[in-house]
This record gives structure tokens, sequence and C-alpha cells, in this order.
């Protein structure tokens, strides 16, 4: 058949088998739930558990805007789960030119005469935008001239949809895990993997804070704000409830680590039940450490929703304003520690289990860096709040000076601390935190570059983990943590070592993995973190994201486009699982989750990033002109690059 031919069936809808039955909710047109249907109260649970207690003995129908585009039909549980709080009123498109929009997104239609059934699962077929327009170029050209449009301009398009294919299944998919409260969608459960017993879900089954994060950002992109105005609310509600374990409770502002809905009988009514969410802040995890990483996740989402949906009322309520204070309170409070870094636990960000993390991580120097210049732009100013916002601009000061001058490393750092001095007692010590020179590994100088370099995974007394830790420098980044050149120099190493921290499967979570008896010690013989697994070097797919968001910023978006390709050739056959295995990334992870909703949203936030650029803003913080001038005041005080001399001929004595 000619390529005209092609075309033309393709516009006329004579050859819906090339596309599959896609299907799309155009709009689901009911109002949206009034809060004042739900009936929200405190309620002091058994061993100090508290829950929201919300009536729900009748439902409202929710408004979703375009909803669903993928090409399989719904059936049987799925659609009940889609629509069970939806009154759906589809409408049909007058024709193949005809466009379903709402605030600025739309899709092209193929009138068929096909409508939605909820109960059969009928769809109207739906062909992408930049298809039917790249096939509506190809039939002007052949009507305008009488010659055949280009060879490949068919092929191009049919490529173009094995593609988005993924892309389908990934929104059927991340739409399938949402969760829903009192008939609003409030967020996405871990994994729904349907090869794991009931007796082994442990937590999968709840709405991870961390892990809501890529969703919630792939709904932003989409238009799709609903769901997370409802998870930053609700979350916020959590914060404030009494966390006890062992009759101790932590300091006020912590954010649980998940949360998840579940159904109880009514108070003085065993007919009627009402659903309940039981936040986990940390007494009910492997380990019970609390989730640091939760509140300044929260912080970054909230300022993410407001750039990308226009709507700064939520950052500006009063309860929201209190919620960020409470948290910054929490980060910034006076401790023992000399360092503007913020101490914490093994296991309290991602690597949630013992690998050896305890101190000053890296990754939650990056989020407690982007959370504070997160924070500093959607706090009111109030009288109240100046105090608040002083001692929050001299720590964005003084952590980005601690990081920048010591967490980093290249071939020329690396040679310096091979050459330290150690046992320096002194004001101008280089060596300030007395690291040994033999603690640089054999694997470290044969893995480190001569062009790039990294920010070290932790920094303490007598103590550097040169471990390559991956969302630590991509966030540092994002953040603008790092500068520039050590930003590029980031990307270019890891360039340089891609067959070690790509290689089958984006992205290792860190390198090298800890094997033998560093091993034994570090992680407590723990069976799931052995050698290039999990945490331990496992590769996890959902830093694709961060990933992609770092190249963005640096304008080097190949680099994650690269990647992307990798995860393509292998995510979607594999089910989408949690983390991958091996030092190359060859076998699906042995305990790892199939159909982890972070692993999909991960690789829908970067595709949608990447065809987008310049939606990465809503992530991406930049310093402003005051805290760089602050900065350089910094710079040139440092005790290495300016001698430090007696401030008066007058003898001081240490007593």
């Amino acid at each position: 058949m000619a390529t005209s031919e092609v075309v033309l069936q393709v516009l006329g809808g004579s050859l819906p088998s090339l596309f599959g039955s896609d299907h799309s909710f155009r709009e689901l047109g009911s109002p949206r739930t009034s809060r004042s249907f739900i009936r929200c109260r405190k309620k002091r649970g058994p061993k100090y558990v508290n829950f929201i207690n919300c009536s729900n003995t009748s439902y409202h129908a929710i408004k979703v805007n375009h909803f669903l585009s993928t090409r399989r039909p719904l059936h049987g549980d799925i659609a009940h789960s889609y629509l069970r709080s939806v009154n759906c009123k589809c409408q049909q498109a007058d024709s193949a030119s005809g466009t379903a929009s709402e605030k600025g997104n739309g899709s092209w239609y193929v009138d068929n005469g096909q409508r939605f059934d909820s109960i059969h699962g009928n769809t109207q077929s739906v062909l992408e935008f930049d298809i039917v327009r790249e096939l509506k170029v190809g039939q002007e050209d052949f009507q305008s001239n009488g010659s055949f449009p280009p060879n490949g301009l068919a092929e191009d398009a049919l490529n173009k949809t094995a593609e988005n294919s993924i892309e389908d299944e990934a929104w059927e998919l991340l739409r399938e895990s949402m969760v829903y409260y009192c008939g609003s969608p409030v967020g996405t459960i871990a994994a729904k993997d349907p090869t794991s017993s009931t007796t082994n879900v442990l937590n999968y089954d709840q709405v991870f804070i961390r892990d809501f994060i890529p969703s919630g950002i792939a709904f932003l992109l989409k238009g799709e704000y609903e769901i997370v105005r409802n998870f930053i609310l609700h979350t916020l509600q959590l914060q404030s409830w009494e966390k006890t374990m062992d009759c101790h409770s932590p300091g006020q502002g912590l954010m649980p680590a998940s949360f998840k809905v579940r159904t109880v009988p009514l108070d003085g009514d065993d007919s009627a039940t009402e659903e309940v969410l039981d936040p986990d802040f940390g007494e009910a995890a492997i380990g019970r450490v609390a989730p640091v990483d939760s509140g300044l996740w929260w912080i970054i989402l909230l300022r993410a929703y407001g750039k990308s949906s226009g709507d700064l009322s939520v950052q500006e309520r009063i309860d929201v304003q209190t919620g960020i204070k409470m948290i910054l309170r929490l980060c910034l409070a006076d401790g023992f520690d000399m360092f503007p870094t913020l101490l914490v636990t093994d296991g309290s960000c991602m690597i949630d289990r013992r690998m050896g993390i305890h101190g000053h991580p890296l990754e939650i120097q990056s989020l407690f860096h982007s959370a504070l210049l997160c924070a500093r732009e959607m706090l009111a100013p109030e009288d109240g709040s100046a105090d608040l916002i002083r001692a929050l601009n001299n720590r964005l000061v003084a952590l980005s000076f601690h990081i920048r001058e010591y967490y980093w490393i290249d071939m020329k750092k690396l040679n310096e601390i091979y050459r330290y001095q150690t046992e320096e007692y002194s004001y101008d010590a280089v060596n300030k935190f007395n690291i040994y020179p033999d603690q640089i590994s054999p694997w470290l100088v044969d893995w480190m570059p001569s062009k790039g370099g990294y920010l070290i995974g932790n920094l303490q007394p007598a103590h550097m983990d040169f471990r390559f830790f991956s969302l630590g420098n991509l966030w540092s980044i994002v953040c603008s943590l790092t500068t520039d050149d050590q930003s590029h120099a980031i990307l270019d190493l890891i360039e340089a070592k891609w067959t070690d921290l790509v290689a089958d499967m984006p992205f290792k979570i860190c390198y090298p993995a800890l094997e033998g008896q560093e091993w034994k010690i570090i992680t407590g013989c723990d069976p799931k973190n052995t050698p290039w697994s999990y945490h331990n070097g496992g590769s996890w797919p959902t830093l694709l994201w961060q990933l992609a968001v770092a190249c963005i910023k640096m304008n080097r978006p190949e680099i994650a486009a690269k990647a992307v390709e990798v995860a393509e050739k292998r995510i979607s056959r594999d089910k989408w699982p949690e983390y991958y295995d091996t030092k190359k990334a060859r076998f699906i992870g042995k305990q790892a989750r199939l159909f982890q909703t972070w692993s999909i949203a991960g690789y829908l936030v970067a595709k949608l990033l990447l065809a987008n650029p310049s939606s990465a803003n809503i992530l991406i913080t930049k310093e402003d002109s005051e805290l760089l001038n602050a900065f350089s005041c910094a710079i040139s005080s440092n005790p290495r690059r300016k001698k430090r001399g007696p401030k008066s001929s007058q003898k001081t004595y240490i007593v």
C-alpha cells in the first residue's frame, strides 16, 4: 500500500489496529467535592496512635481532568477503582480535528462513533497530537502538489507510537496506584505487585511521602493538581499529631514516613464505616527510624505545586505557613554539632536501612539546602518570621560553603588528601577534620577520572565516606548546592563512568558496593543489602527523574535522554521493578517489588521533562545575589585562603 494511502486511512480511522484501542477520559464533569461533606476529627486510638476520622457514609463525585490516555481498555476492578467516586460524562469528538482542551491540555480524537462504557470498557480511539499533526502535514503535502510524502513519514509515526506505548502503560499503572480518601485522591501506594502475597505486603500498600514525590511531579506536569493539593494538606494535618514510641515523643514538625487509608466501623454504629488516615512516623517502620527527609520533600513539593499550578493560596494558608515553620525550627534547632550540616541517624532517608550513612549524609544535606531555599521563597514576610528567616539565611551560607569546600573531591583534591598532615592543632589547620590519608581506598585511586569530580557521601571527624551517592549529587546540582563548575564536573564523571553507574539499567544508588568484612561490619550482615543489591550498589530506575532535572539545569539533557533510552529497552518488559541487582544491573532485584510506583513515575517525569525542559523550573532553585555576596565573604575569610592573624597584641589563654 502506498504511503499516502496509509496516511489517509489512518486519518480516516480505517486502520485502528495501528494504534490499538486507545481511550481517554476527556472530562468527567462532576462538581468538585465540597469540603463540608467531610467530617474530620481527631481520635485517640490504642497505643497512642492517632487517626483522622472521616465519615464516609456517602460519596460525592469528584472532577478529574484528562484522566487517562492509554491504549488499554479498563475492565473489572480497574474500572471500578477509577470510577467508584466519579460520575462519568463522556463526550464524542465531532471529527478527527476536534480537541478537548482544558487548562491548555488537549488530545486529538477520531470520530468512530464509540462512547465510553464504564461497565464494558468500550472506549474512543485516541491519536497522540504530534502523530496526527505529522500525518495531517503529510496529507496536505499530497493534496497540494500531488506528490507522495516522504517514505519515512509513516514509519516515523509508527515508531513514535511504539515508544509512546510504554508511556501509556506507565500512566495506566500510575493511575491504578492512586489512593482515595473520602472520594478524593490523596496519593499513590508504594507498589501494586500482584505477585506479592497478602502476608508479604509489609508497608508497600501505604502512601510514602518520599515515594509520592515523583508521582506528584508527574501529575503536576500533566496539569492534574487535585491529587497533589490533597496530599499536601492531608499530610500537613498528620504533622501536628502526637508521635510516641516507648514513652518518648520526637520534636514538633516531624512529617510521617507514610500513611494508610483504613476503613473502620463508625463509632456507635457497627453497620456503618468510616475511613481514617493511619500515619507511621517511624514507630512501626523496620529499624524504627524517623524519616528526616519527609518534611524536606514536602516543602519541595509544596513549592513545585505553586509554581506549576499558579495556585499560591495553598502556601499562603496560615496552617501551611505554620507547617513550614515547624519543619524549619526542627531542622534549625541548636544542638551540640559544630557543623552546619544536619546530624541524623542511619536509615533516615531513601537509604532506610543500615548502610553506614549516619552522621551528615549528602542526601540529607542536599534536600536540606533545597528545602531552605524553597521555604525562603514561600515564607510570608511577617514580624514573627524575621528571626527564622535570618537563621535560615545564615544557615544557607554556612551550609553551601561547608559542602562545596569540604565534601568536594576530584583528582586534585584527592592528591591533596593523600599528602595531608595529621594531628594539626591550630585554627589554621589544613586537615581540619584530621582525615588520615590511609583512608583513601585503592578503588578510588583507579576509579577517579582525570576530568570530573563529585561530592563525597559523608564527612565526620577522622572519616570521609568516599562512596558516590547518586541522589545527593544529582539533587545538589538541582538546588545549586554545587557551583556551576562542580555541577558540570559531576555530569562529566557520570559520562566517564557510564558503565559503572548506568550499565544495563540506570541508576546506581551508590558506588561501589560494600563487600566482604566491610559489608558485615557496616550493614550488620543485612541479607537484603548484599553486595550490588538494594541500597548496597543496586540500580534504581526512579533516579531517572532526578538525573533529568540535573541535566536539564546544566543544559546537558542528552545525558538523561541516553539513560532513558537504556531504561526503555527492558523496564516495561521486566514489569517496572523497584530495583536491579548485580554490578551491571543485569538481574531484577531478588526482593524487588514489581510495578513499583516510583519506578513508573520516575520514568514518566523524565520523559515529560525532556519533552518540555522549561517545566523543570518548578524544581530548580538558584541562589540570589544576596546569598552569593554572603558566600563570597565567607570564601574570602576562609583560613585556608587567608592566614588568620591575632586581632591584638594582647595574649590569650586557653583555660
